[in-house]
């Protein structure tokens, strides 16, 4: 076997490889867009998969939209994504800096706490949040589903590995230059690290989108419900209708696609950006 070959035949298995490991993830969604559209009459579980609708319809989609109010979903969906990302952000840059780049006594200290927090389950957290919340006076409201995500240790830590890796030589040229703090955080330490504000974004945008525990526990008034919690509204009114929640939950995901397809330019930069670092 000539070396050419074998590389082609290396490289055949590589690409076998890989459709099937992208059949695996995708499989399941392509199943479940099927039946979003499949006519009453077409089976939606047979073997092997019947993944084309003949004809396709969009009587599923519609009932999904009326059966519950959907749009007012979407529209508490995109106030949560709106408000509570990019103040996440903001807020995570800031706790970040100054254990990155700053010197002061309890340092290492306050980040290995904030660290720990990640090892926590976030069921762990529920209650303690809740009776916070409720003694602030915020159950059921915006405000009280909004707040408990304002701060991630995940966002700290991933932006205080980024700001680190800045040259200080960077830094202390600006402070020779009269700069102040705030200014060095929002014209260097930023514009360094767009590519991780742009993976924190979409990681925050996937996070807010599909909240479900959390706006459950906190929330009694259902027109404050988040889109995820209203897929779980329309399950339990459609019950069995298979279609109608496969419906829901394809438009529920279209935001996500979407926002990532804009993004995922940001998210290769990063990519690269660690992989030389």
């Amino acid at each position: 076997m000539t070396p050419r070959l074998a590389f082609r035949l290396r490289r055949a298995g590589m690409y076998v490889l890989l459709t099937a490991i992208a059949l695996v993830f995708v499989g399941p969604f392509l199943i479940l867009l099927s039946a979003a559209f499949k006519p009453a009459g077409q089976a939606v579980f047979s073997f092997p998969p019947d993944i084309i609708p003949r004809p396709p319809v969009l009587t599923w989609v519609k009932e999904a939209w009326t059966t519950i109010p959907y749009p007012t979903y979407l529209l508490n969906s995109v106030v949560y994504v709106g408000v509570m990302v990019p103040v996440y952000i903001i807020v995570s840059a800031l706790c970040a800096y100054p254990l990155a780049q700053m010197n002061f006594r309890g340092k290492n200290l306050i980040f290995f706490a904030i660290l720990s927090t990640m090892f926590l389950p976030g069921e762990v957290m529920l209650l303690p949040r809740f009776l916070v919340v409720s003694q602030l006076g915020l159950a059921d409201t915006y405000a009280g589903v909004i707040l408990p995500g304002l701060l991630s240790a995940f966002g700290i830590f991933l932006l205080r590995q980024t700001f680190t890796g800045v040259p200080r030589e960077v830094i202390d040229a600006a402070r020779t230059d009269g700069c102040h703090e705030l200014r060095i955080f929002w014209h260097v330490m930023l514009p360094a690290a767009r590519p991780t504000l742009a993976i924190l974004g979409i990681f925050g945008f996937i996070s807010v989108w599909n909240s479900f525990i959390w706006p459950m526990v906190v929330l009694k008034d259902s027109a404050m419900y988040p889109i995820a919690l209203g897929i779980s509204y329309l399950a339990g009114v459609t019950g069995t209708d298979v279609r109608s929640l496969a419906a829901g939950t394809v438009i529920s995901i279209l935001p996500v696609v979407i926002f990532f397809m804009i993004m995922q330019r940001h998210v290769l930069e990063g990519m690269r950006g660690a992989v030389k670092g």
